[in-house]
């Protein structure tokens, strides 16, 4: 359930769900005393709807996962036609060839089905059992980005296509912890970051290899805040699964973010050192194998440039040599500057052109 209001007579329950799939979500109505639910709205997609003042129209928010969201209105009643109200995307942009990605379910190594999105190569497609392969680990440990709508990593989202076009295979995974799979999903990270969310990154590397002609030595991983965390694990933790890592923003010690956020997982640091220690990858550094590339805004105001200050610090007391530091002085957490963007990915494609291929 993501959303839930009452009618403003009291009748009728407005329901925002994914109770089919959790793939897709769509505007529901249930009467308030009781009965039968009613699914209102039908496309492909997300539908996010407002009811107008009289209960008879439908303002809808609607995407699918290669168009960001566009206004429509409908009846409310289900199975009427959803008409189109705006188109925000330019001709140029709408001519470009934007996957719907696959969404694959990767076997786990504890039994579970894992969904994750799927980019197959484009073009440049090398032999069997030497193609090259990234894995893009989404930010915020919580959020969903295995579905059929617009994805809020829009950037990643046509980065993704770049690799695709130069021949990788692309896996983006809703592990552990992510949303809209339920309480046992969000719950398994309890005490150990970095444990089976990064058992799904590995297994997604392997089945990769299995069943998608990958080569197990040109494996690639990416991802920004909890993705950048991610990225570290899997560098310093899964030795021989990733050749190279990109990790933006990462959180390198979760003793010092965000009480709110950790403690709510980790539980509190002077209570159960022992979690935070396991979890943070500065505890894990000498692990490092592969070459590391980490970025990070000199003014961010949700992960400190102080954690990658202080991960510099052990690499170089550890005398680590294959990793590098990019800092963007104008940068808070989430980049505004489109030059910043722009070296930041020339620098993640970069290390993979040049680890990978």
């Amino acid at each position: 359930m993501l959303g839930a209001d009452l009618s403003p007579d009291g009748s009728t329950w407005y329901l925002t769900a994914n109770k089919e799939d959790f793939a897709e979500v769509h505007f529901y109505t249930l009467p308030a005393r009781g009965g039968t639910i009613t699914k209102v709205t039908e496309p492909v997609g997300r539908q996010d709807a407002d009811v107008s003042p009289d209960g008879k129209w439908l303002a809808i928010s609607h995407s699918v996962s290669n168009h960001p969201p566009e206004l429509y209105v409908q009846e409310d009643r289900a199975g009427r036609p959803m008409r189109q109200v705006t188109e925000s995307t330019t001709e140029e942009w709408r001519q470009g060839p934007w996957i719907k990605p696959e969404i694959v379910m990767i076997p786990g190594r504890d039994g579970v089905q894992v969904p994750a999105r799927l980019y197959r190569p484009t073009a440049n497609i090398a032999p069997e059992g030497q193609r090259p392969a990234v894995i893009f680990v989404h930010g915020a440990g919580y959020a969903q980005n295995v579905h059929n709508w617009w994805s809020s990593y829009y950037r990643e989202y046509m980065f993704d296509h770049l690799l695709a076009s130069k021949g990788y295979t692309v896996l983006d995974i809703d592990y552990r912890g992510s949303a809209g799979h339920g309480r046992d999903w969000r719950v398994a990270i309890y005490r150990h970051m970095g444990g089976k969310d990064l058992d799904d990154q590995v297994d997604g590397a392997r089945w990769m290899v299995r069943e998608l002609g990958v080569d197990s030595a040109r494996i690639g991983i990416f991802g920004g805040s909890y993705g950048g965390f991610m990225t570290l694990m899997a560098m310093f933790t899964a030795p021989g699964i990733f050749k190279a890592g990109a990790a933006l923003r990462p959180v390198t010690d979760w003793a010092y973010y965000n009480d709110g956020y950790t403690s709510a997982i980790l539980n509190d640091p002077q209570d159960d050192s022992v979690a935070y220690r396991v979890s943070s990858p500065i505890f894990h550094a000498e692990g490092l194998q592969g070459r590391l590339l980490i970025c990070h805004g000199l003014v961010d105001d949700n992960v400190l440039f102080y954690d990658t200050a202080r991960l510099t610090q052990r690499l170089i007391e550890l005398g680590k040599e294959n990793w590098q530091v990019a800092f963007y002085p104008v940068e808070r957490h989430g980049f505004t500057e489109v030059s910043s963007w722009r070296d930041e990915y020339k620098r993640i494609l970069k290390l993979f052109e040049e680890t990978l291929k």
